[in-house]
């Protein structure tokens, strides 16, 4: 429960105390897919944030962005993808869903564009945070730093800690980077060290396996790292930090930022470990819904829960079913 209400305590202080979208739980690692996840990222916004706000507030598939339809002219749907066609034709139905695709009929195939060019400079920075709030218990985290840094996905990366942080703590992990010291009660944030911006732009080093007198690694270059760049702002933007499910219990509450509030014991509560009927204090009831969290999403951050769209309707377009 430590972790777990540290990083709930820093996502709400963040939220607050910057201008960037906050998510967690958010995959970073490109050649061995699931095997770095971040506890928490900061999405900075960038010039065209607006116009990515105005699309849906949900997270576009990476491949409809990847694809090959455009925005003037249609294309037959298997051809804008280059993926197996189950894969082609989940992907442009939630597209379509989304209102980042229309799709029309001629002679009974299937075409599909884009409703709006796709704003890739929706957002500025990235800043990846590992939060350990007691560094005597450090698990692998000076691996998973190194791989941070060396396959440079983020343009900071930071180490944030209840901890008191000595020197032989900074000694042990990347100068590159930053430390903060976050106070979960009192929500007061030390910046004991700055993160040194990383080369985003350039290929990357990204540490597959270690053994003794045995480091596997793979180089991943900058068209792959700045896909993944795009993937890991779409999943935040669509995704954000308030991600756990809300039991029907009546002692269940939310705090003003969000946070799941148990009565029974007075604290920050995991509904996924801590809740359900098997909890002594559980009492049937309907407690919050999620839509309460997408709110408080909306009201706290810059994030927009009904965008007007980009959907136009064009001579000889239909949607179906």
């Amino acid at each position: 429960m430590q972790e777990f209400g540290f990083e709930l305590a820093l996502c709400a202080h963040l939220e607050e105390a910057t201008d960037s979208l906050v998510a967690r739980q958010l995959g970073a690692a490109v050649a061995s897919p699931g095997s770095r996840i971040v506890d928490t990222v900061l999405v900075e916004p960038g010039p065209e944030f607006d116009a990515r706000t105005r699309i849906t507030p949900d997270s576009i598939p990476a491949l409809a962005i990847e694809s090959g339809a455009g925005v003037g002219r249609a294309t037959y749907w298997k051809d804008a993808f280059d993926c197996h066609p189950d894969v082609a034709r989940r992907v442009a139905d939630r597209a379509v869903d989304l209102g980042f695709f229309e799709r029309e009929r001629r002679g009974g195939r299937e075409y599909v564009r884009r409703t709006t060019r796709y704003p890739e400079n929706w957002f500025a920075h990235l800043v990846g945070i590992e939060n350990k709030p007691d560094l005597g218990r450090p698990g692998d985290l000076e691996r998973q730093l190194r791989t941070d840094v060396s396959l440079a996905l983020f343009d900071e990366v930071v180490l944030a800690t209840e901890s008191y942080v000595t020197r032989a703590h900074l000694n042990r992990i990347p100068e590159e980077v930053g430390v903060w010291r976050f106070d979960p009660d009192s929500g007061e944030r030390e910046v004991v060290r700055k993160a040194t911006t990383l080369p985003v732009t350039g290929p990357g080093v990204e540490l597959l396996d270690e053994r003794p007198l045995r480091t596997d690694v793979a180089i991943v270059g900058a068209d792959e790292k700045c896909r993944k760049r795009r993937r890991i702002a779409e999943r935040a933007y669509g995704k954000g930090w308030r991600t756990y499910d809300l039991p029907p219990c009546a002692r269940l509450s939310l705090t003003d930022d969000g946070r799941p509030y148990c009565e029974h014991f007075g604290r920050v509560v995991d509904p996924g470990s801590d809740c359900g009927e098997s909890c002594a204090g559980f009492e049937a009831g309907a407690g919050p819904e999620k839509e309460e969290l997408d709110g408080i999403r909306a009201e706290r951050s810059a994030w927009v829960r009904e965008p007007s769209g980009v959907a136009r309707r064009q001579s000889g377009l239909s949607r179906f079913g």
